[in-house]
Parts: C-alpha cells; sequence; structure tokens
C-alpha cells in the first residue's frame, strides 16, 4: 500500500506524520525553522527519517498563504515569511526527491472533512473556520474553489454593517475583546469565560454573546444563500463547544421568521477532525492531485 509523507506548516510548529491505510500514524512536531535553509533541512530530516520506515511515493503539505498551484508560488504573507513568493514547490521536491502537493490550511482542513469526515460522500460545502478571524473554503464539485485572487473562501472580509466585518463581530475571540473593554477592570477575559458569564446572567456578557451568535448565524445565512451548499461545516475551537450549533439555530430561525421569503434552514455541523485536520487534508490534496498513483 502506497504511503504519503504528510507536513503541516504553521508559525510556531511543523506538525508531520504519515497516511496509511486512511489512518494517520507516526505522528510528531518540531518548532517552525527561523530562515528559509534551516527550514529545508528540518524538512528534509523529516522526510528522510519517514522514508526508513515506510514507502513514501510523495509528500503532502498544508501551509499558510495563498497557494498557487499551477506556478508552485505560495502567496500573500503569514507568520513563516520566508516561505512566499517565489517557487517552492519545485525546491521542496528537489529537497524530498519525492513530487510534493500543498494547499492552504484553511482549505486542507476542508478537503478533510469533504473527504473523510462531516462532509463525507458531498459535492458541494462551505467550511467556515472560526477563530481570531473567519476564514473557510469553498468546495463546488468536489473541489475546492481558488477564485481568481486566491481569496476564494476568506469569508471574514463580509461586511455585516456600514463598518464591521464578519471577522470582527463573527468570532468569540473578538467577543472577548469587545467584553474587556467593556468591562475594563483590569482583567483580559476569554471566550470561554464570557460564555460562562453569560449563563450566569451577566447582562453585558449577554449582550455581547448575543452579538456573536447573531452576526455568527447571519454570516452563514448569507453563505447559504449565496452558494446553496449542502451543508456548512464548522471549524475552529468553538466549533466544538456543546451549545454554539443550538444557539446559531435559534438565531437563524429569527432571520428567517423575519425573511419570510428564505423557504429553508441552513444545515450546520461541527467538524469531525480536530488538531489532525491540516495532515489528513494534506493527504486528501496530494490523492486527488495523484490519483493514478495512489492505492486507496
Amino acid at each position: 500500500m502506497s504511503e504519503i509523507g504528510l507536513l503541516d506548516v504553521g508559525g510556531t510548529s511543523i506538525k508531520y506524520g504519515v497516511w496509511k491505510n486512511e489512518e494517520l500514524i507516526d505522528k510528531g512536531t518540531v518548532d517552525t525553522p527561523k530562515t528559509l535553509e534551516e527550514y529545508y533541512k528540518v524538512l528534509t530530516q523529516i522526510i528522510d527519517e519517514m522514508k526508513k520506515n515506510h514507502q513514501i511515493i510523495g509528500v503532502g503539505m498544508s501551509t499558510p498563504g495563498s497557494v498557487d498551484k499551477e506556478t508552485g508560488i505560495i502567496g500573500g504573507a503569514s507568520a513563516v515569511p520566508y516561505i512566499h513568493d517565489f517557487p517552492i514547490k519545485i525546491e521542496l521536491e528537489k529537497q524530498f526527491d519525492l513530487p510534493v502537493s500543498f494547499e492552504n490550511d484553511a482549505n486542507c482542513a476542508a478537503m478533510a472533512e469533504v473527504r473523510f469526515g462531516a462532509g463525507k460522500d458531498l459535492k458541494n460545502v462551505l467550511f467556515i473556520i472560526i477563530g481570531t478571524g473567519i476564514g473557510g473554503s469553498v468546495i463546488v464539485d468536489g473541489k475546492v474553489q481558488h477564485g481568481k485572487h486566491l481569496f476564494g473562501g476568506e469569508f471574514g472580509f463580509m461586511l455585516m454593517d456600514d463598518k464591521n466585518s464578519f471577522s470582527s463581530l463573527g468570532t468569540a475571540v473578538n467577543m472577548a475583546r469587545r467584553y474587556t473593554k467593556r468591562k475594563n477592570d483590569g482583567m483580559e477575559y476569554t471566550g470561554k469565560q464570557v460564555f460562562e458569564l453569560a449563563d450566569k446572567g451577566d447582562s453585558l456578557a449577554l449582550e455581547e454573546s448575543e452579538i456573536f451568535y447573531y452576526n455568527l448565524a447571519k454570516g452563514i445565512y448569507n453563505l447559504q444563500y449565496a452558494f446553496d451548499p449542502e451543508k456548512i461545516i464548522l471549524g475552529g475551537g468553538v466549533s466544538q463547544a456543546e451549545f454554539l450549533i443550538s444557539n446559531v439555530n435559534k438565531r437563524l430561525q429569527a432571520i428567517l421568521d423575519q425573511v419570510k421569503i428564505a423557504p429553508f434552514m441552513p444545515e450546520i455541523v461541527a467538524c469531525e477532525f480536530k488538531n489532525d485536520a491540516n495532515l489528513i487534508g494534506a493527504a486528501a490534496d496530494f490523492i486527488s492531485e495523484h490519483s493514478e498513483e495512489v492505492l486507496v
């Protein structure tokens, strides 16, 4: 059975593993190097070690930035500045002596869910990542839609009112920042703490959590009726909170009651894969590019 080496590049760490028999094995983590030279060295050492124990036919990579799959260039900006704006894919293939596929990290997470997780067997899916901001991916006919400027899935840029974006109003991180600023008691609150305070009846926490829930619901409503996907999958830490989807559905129903022409409720689910999503998605991306070479 063919095996794929996997790398998930982040600003502080690089995760790695091997994909075999639709399973992620031999996982590990290293610190993200500070220079391009060290980056090549560390990644090559990881792949060489994989080759000792596995029949690695290629390497799938999840990476920050705007990935141009045609040119092999990572545009945009990220916490790993030295990987951008040159044909890095060719260089990595030389370093590894193996074919390489790479994709943006959000798109990888989406591909993991569509091929193996909450969106399995579906063709048209939106994946929304709720983190510090709002990101995501658009999957149409089973394929990532990158867009002309490689901004497909950058839902966070949507305006929710005259001045505030989806990212500023639709995340628990920014909810907590607003609460901290308004409370102004010298403490710095987390999203979890604000939700807990809301449950206890704290009026300010209730107000800020309502802003979060309503705007997340509003963004989902707009995206559903723009793209009409079969399912909307939510990712990011807050997506795993048991109370999230029920609260969003409540606000979605209120929107549907107001906009009576809208005939159906969006179907939203939490992602299945958490910390391993990007690695699994890198495997899915490699398989889609090299299907003739991979026995799955």
